[in-house]
């Protein structure tokens, strides 16, 4: 029999990863610290790209569910600057750029459908690969807190609760800070001087109208060096902002954010002398304001082969959000299912050709999202990033 693969972490690696597995008939459990899966959002919208996350779930035998979940136009984009006047426009650039008040552009954002890569909300991805597992393929409410090599490649996990498994073959898939990278690495996540802020606005064509009219049909930047307000309409009429600030720890740790109205007060703050129809996105939120630090790994972050062991996703090689990490993730479950699948009886060898390919394309990917942050927030902003987007 297939040894059974021990996987922490159900984030959409690891879910990937063992539904690959399953196709294959190879056993695997998945710990997951979060009690349920309906413990918590799942966060925003994702573009799944035709190279990687398409792959991904071509693999995992899930195409069909995953276009049955697509959110028809949510692809289309808009630069806008501070004041509200439209820059770029699905995607085409404008040759005389149009006031936010202008009816005719702004009624009208396009059917965006034409960019390879479709847009689902991460909640209704995660769900389809929940959907595709067996019902004990994941342990809920499992927390590791430590994990101790025992030799031969078998690792003892233990948990919050002080029960403890033994794995033959474990796979890290458990993000940012991750249990069992230090197995492999010594490596830290290190702060990169940006902060996401998250927000949210419901009913928005009824409630928000002007500023439902400023995002349109899809993703929204307005951008200046140090700052700007990214949304993206969403499935149900909803608004998801993160507005991203270059800030220092400090900065951040000064900002309470238990106390909802001074938080959005401080942050808004930021934006004196917007348009009132981009600022609403941060003073309208209809929930708490939620802080998300930009963490990463070195680029290039590899690791010499420890038996029984590996890593995907953002445990192995974390990096600025470009719209490549949950790819990435799903891609790196995939690659390794299928080498798994390949190897059964010579795992290392799996796990050693997995990783050299694995180390190999995460180092473009790496260098492209701090590319694209600094086209974001950096000294060219927002002009880089409608070069970037139009190719001129």
């Amino acid at each position: 029999m297939m040894t059974p693969v021990t996987i922490v972490g159900a984030g959409l690696g690891g879910l990937i990863l063992a539904r690959v597995l399953h196709v294959h008939g190879i056993p695997a459990t998945i710990y997951e610290a979060e009690p349920s899966a309906a413990a918590r959002t799942q966060g925003g919208q994702l573009d799944i790209h035709e190279d990687d996350g398409q792959r991904a779930l071509a693999a995992a035998g899930l195409t069909e569910e995953f276009r049955a979940i697509i959110h028809q136009g949510g692809d289309a984009l808009r630069v806008l600057g501070p004041d509200g006047t439209v820059l770029l426009d699905d995607p085409v650039p404008l040759d005389d750029p149009v006031p936010l008040d202008d009816p005719v552009l702004l009624d009208d954002p396009g059917d965006g459908g034409s960019s390879g890569r479709p847009e689902v909300l991460r909640g209704d991805l995660r769900r389809i690969l929940l959907d595709s597992l067996p019902d004990d393929a994941i342990q809920w409410g499992r927390k590791v807190s430590a994990v101790q090599p025992l030799g031969d490649g078998r690792h003892e996990l233990t948990f919050a609760d002080s029960s403890t498994v033994t794995s033959s073959l474990l796979v890290g898939a458990d993000g940012t800070w991750s249990k069992i990278r230090p197995l492999l690495s010594d490596a830290t996540p290190q702060y990169v001087g940006t902060t996401f802020i998250e927000t949210y606005l419901h009913d928005a064509d009824e409630r928000h109208a002007a500023t439902a009219k400023a995002v349109g049909g899809g993703a929204m930047y307005a951008l200046t060096p140090g700052k700007g307000i990214v949304a993206h309409r969403e499935a149900g009429d909803i608004l998801h902002t993160y507005v991203e600030l270059n800030r220092s720890a400090e900065w951040v740790a000064g900002i309470d954010f238990t106390d909802a109205a001074a938080a959005i007060s401080r942050v808004a703050a930021e934006f004196d002398g917007w348009a009132p129809a981009l600022a609403a996105l941060i003073t309208d939120g209809e929930t708490a304001p939620v802080p998300r630090m930009i963490y990463t790994l070195p680029d290039g972050h590899r690791w010499d082969r420890v038996p029984g062991v590996t890593l995907l996703g953002d445990a192995a090689h974390l990096m600025p959000p470009s719209g490549d990490g949950a790819n990435l993730a799903m891609f790196d479950g995939a690659e390794l299912g299928k080498a798994i699948a390949a190897q059964p009886h010579d795992v290392e060898a799996a796990l050693a050709g997995y990783e050299e390919a694995m180390f190999g394309r995460n180092v473009s990917f790496a260098a492209d999202a701090r590319e694209i942050l600094d086209l974001c927030l950096g000294d060219r902003a927002p002009f880089g990033l409608i070069a970037f987007l139009t190719g001129s």
